[in-house]
């Protein structure tokens, strides 16, 4: 067999000079068979013989051997080493310009053999892009939609594709989305539908190729699969109906898309996807949690949605999930309750429907992600509201965990929403009562510890609380704004040239408050405020000249 190849070698150098098709075709046949028998010795030795470089010269439309060159360079591209051989000589633009060739066989080798040279190559595929070929292979799947081989090969070079940001672009501006449609809709089997997905899922992240998908009817096809699979409990459909419902609420995250199927709340889809919320399928509930939590991504929708009653719905979805519930439910449902409790005029409506309450039995989970949402969902209700934020601030229970969650190092997100609970509870309810609970469950110093936040508005938050703190219950929390060096900390803001103007105002109201107690109004002459703020009169921000003129006489007076 060795001895036959290096004579098959030599013959085809002499061959590819001389264009006979017959001998040409004989050794390609040889190759073939040889590649076939040990792929891996018989690429080395392809290697060896420098014929790669010849290849490129038989990759012409006229020829019959063309389809036999490309099938031999799809199978030397198997292997990793022989894939910069192939672009070393030269292959990828001649086999580009086969993708317009109207033979099938040639389409279908070049496909391979283009597909095995760029696979796992992001710079080779994104080379391909540049060349146009996905206008090129969108074209292809149309043509020849009939021809199940050429079919594949276009989803697996739209799949490895498709994970290249820069394709995005070309996708859109091709007919991507009628295409896969059509071709969705004529499968039958798990495998194909399975290809197409894996496809559509990487395509769906971009928006205008969401709204596409959308108008091509993709979303009626992922209703009546969910609808035939539901009830199944046999691998293959569980798994169908995931991705269905997933690809779903993925369509959903474009704003025009979601928009479009929402339809003022009248829409086929929109009531498809409620129905999904009470089914006893764990993954529809997921889904349709985290569709509606989608849906409410502007107030119209929030309002429509909480006028009809989701809050409800919502609220039996988390009660079936309180003890060993699904963490990823219990996440979505709380989603979809903090986006609605968004818009003003639904607050209160939420409040008198039980959501707090209904979130509060959550309190005890140690899932961070559902710790996160509950939280969220929570400062969202009690914004501006009063009543409600007294009746929180003062729950031991609540405030306590919050506290504990304030110490939760391993988690910034659930960390820096108990920070910001905590001041939204004093802030909106301007309770001594809230605040009293708030200093015995130790929750002052992390307050003055979020003063310090690099985000301006958690900054900003926790300042305005504090200074609630020191105008209502100043000799309550005394103690603990010395020991956790509040004094220090507004001396140093305001210090600083990068702290916001808006930190500045808020740190010079606080310090005038803080006067009002003897040991702080001691610490605050020690540190030479009076420097500090005497430079702050000329600040070029009005208002925080202003404060600084005002806090100078204050601290003049009470010296």
């Amino acid at each position: 067999m060795a001895d036959n190849l290096s004579d098959t070698l030599k013959k085809l150098k002499i061959t590819a000079v001389d264009r006979t098709e017959d001998s040409l075709e004989g050794c390609l046949d040889c190759l073939l068979q040889a590649l076939a028998q040990n792929n891996l010795e018989t690429s080395e030795k392809i290697q060896g013989s420098g014929i790669l470089q010849l290849f490129a010269s038989l990759l012409i439309p006229q020829s019959s051997c063309t389809a036999k060159v490309a099938n031999v360079i799809a199978e030397v591209a198997k292997n990793e080493f022989m894939r910069t051989p192939c672009v070393d000589a030269g292959l990828i633009s001649p086999l580009v310009q086969l993708l317009h060739s109207k033979d099938q066989e040639v389409l279908l080798q070049t496909g391979r053999a283009l597909g095995n040279i760029c696979y796992d190559s992001h710079s080779l595929q994104a080379q391909l892009i540049n060349m146009g070929v996905i206008p090129t292979l969108v074209k292809l799947l149309g043509i020849h939609c009939q021809n199940s081989a050429l079919t594949e090969m276009c989803l697996v070079a739209f799949g490895n594709l498709a994970e290249l940001e820069s394709s995005k672009e070309q996708f859109a501006s091709t007919n991507i989305a009628e295409e896969m449609v059509k071709l969705f809709k004529k499968q039958i089997e798990h495998d194909k539908k399975e290809m197409i997905f894996e496809v559509l899922a990487p395509l769906a992240e971009n928006d205008a190729i969401k709204l596409q998908l959308v108008e091509a009817g993709l979303v009626e096809c992922l209703l009546e699969i969910v609808q035939q699979k539901v009830d199944s409990d046999k691998e293959d459909d569980i798994a169908e109906l995931k991705t269905a419902s997933d690809l779903m609420v993925l369509l959903l995250l474009g704003d025009e898309s979601m928009q479009k199927l929402f339809e003022g709340g009248k829409g086929n889809v929109f009531q498809r996807v409620l129905s999904w919320i009470p089914s006893y399928n764990h993954q529809l509930q997921l889904a349709g949690a985290l569709a509606i939590a989608n849906f409410a991504r502007n107030d119209g929708n929030c309002i429509h949605m909480v006028d009809n009653g989701i809050v409800e719905k919502l609220m039996d979805l988390l009660d079936r999930h309180v003890e060993d519930g699904n963490v990823t439910v219990q996440h979505a449902a709380l989603s979809a309750l903090r986006n609605l409790a968004i818009p003003v005029v639904n607050k209160a409506k939420m409040l008198s429907a039980g959501v707090t309450e209904a979130v509060l039995k959550f309190l005890k989970s140690e899932m961070p992600p559902v710790q996160f949402k509950l939280l969220g969902t929570l400062r969202m209700l009690i914004d501006a509201q009063a009543e409600a934020a007294e009746q929180l601030g003062k729950n031991v229970k609540l405030v306590e965990r919050l506290v504990e969650w304030c110490e939760a190092k391993d988690h910034a997100g659930v960390m820096g929403e108990s920070n910001r609970l905590l001041s939204a509870l004093i802030r909106h309810s301007k309770s001594k009562d809230v605040i009293k609970t708030i200093v015995q469950s130790g929750g002052i110093k992390h307050l003055v510890t979020m003063a310090t936040s690099e985000h301006v508005i958690m900054q900003n938050e926790a300042l305005v609380a504090l200074a609630l703190i020191a105008a209502l219950e100043l000799v309550t929390a005394e103690k603990d704004l010395e020991s956790a060096k509040l004094v220090q900390i507004l001396h140093r803001l305001l210090a600083d040239d990068r702290s916001a103007p808006e930190i500045k105002y808020n740190s010079m109201v606080l310090i005038c408050a803080l006067l009002g107690s003897e040991s702080l109004h001691k610490e605050v002459q020690d540190l030479s405020f009076l420097d500090v703020v005497s430079k702050l009169r000329s600040h070029e921000n009005k208002s925080v000249a202003q404060q600084a003129s005002l806090t100078e006489q204050r601290l003049t007076v009470e010296s």
